[in-house]
């Protein structure tokens, strides 16, 4: 296997990596319970959750960091921009793990009825975060890293352009839950399919046949671009 194939593999295999934090939508559950605080059931599948979220937050960075000395042959700064956005993501996951063990730390001291409103504050914290975290920079990466592969071709162009229909729509439906208009479990849930499947088809794609050998050629074929100009132009 040669370096950009191992590459392309494991950008691929993170990408299919960040799907395991799916069973938190039902891990998480007992969190959402009115009395969750007072209450004194077992923890085990919230923690495996926040591990899992864990996972997430790093194997995605671990993308942008596997695809960018490819992708930065085609526009250096937008695969920085990449690399940064897929950064703020993880961190922000992080943050929302820090706010369910926080909830888990307070229901395991006892801490009682005088923290129900604490509790609820930091589920809907969470759930803001979760909408920003997960939902609205998932929608950035995908302009970011489509633009990319979209103009080098290093993978089908189709698959790009599902990443720019997914991206529309997730930010239509996180505005939508901004102001009002339909419940974060709702709306967004739904418009959410299309880039997941955008994440998983390219996760699959580059795990099975890897970068396109034609664009491969173009791009080691000329200087590093740094915003769309040759490396050698800008100096």
């Amino acid at each position: 296997m040669s370096p950009l194939r191992k590459t392309a593999f494991a950008a691929g295999a993170l990408y299919l990596l960040s799907f395991v934090s799916i069973p938190t939508l039902f891990l998480y559950n007992p969190l959402r319970a009115s009395n969750y605080i007072i209450g004194h059931g077992s923890n085990t599948s919230i923690i495996v959750g926040a591990i899992l979220e864990m996972i997430v937050a790093l194997a995605g960075i671990g993308t942008a960091v596997a695809l960018f000395p490819v992708v930065k042959r085609q526009n250096e700064g937008a695969a920085l921009g990449f690399v940064a956005t897929r950064t703020l993501e993880g961190g922000a996951i992080l943050a929302g793990v820090a706010c369910v063990l926080s909830l888990v730390s307070l229901q395991q001291a006892g801490a009682g009825a005088n923290a129900l409103v604490t509790g609820h504050a930091l589920i809907s914290m969470y759930d803001r975060i979760f909408l920003l975290s997960q939902s609205f920079i998932p929608a950035v990466n995908a302009l970011l890293i489509g633009s990319l592969l979209y103009k080098s071709r290093l993978v089908p162009r189709w698959l790009p352009l599902l990443g720019f229909t997914g991206a529309a729509l997730l930010v239509a439906g996180d505005a939508a839950v901004v102001f009002g208009l339909t419940g974060q479990h709702g709306a967004v849930a739904v418009v959410a399919f299309p880039i997941a499947i955008w994440e998983f088809s390219l996760g699959v794609y580059l795990v099975v046949k890897g970068f396109k050998p034609s664009a491969i050629s173009a791009l080691y074929n000329r200087p590093v671009a740094v915003d769309n100009r040759p490396l050698a132009a800008v100096r």
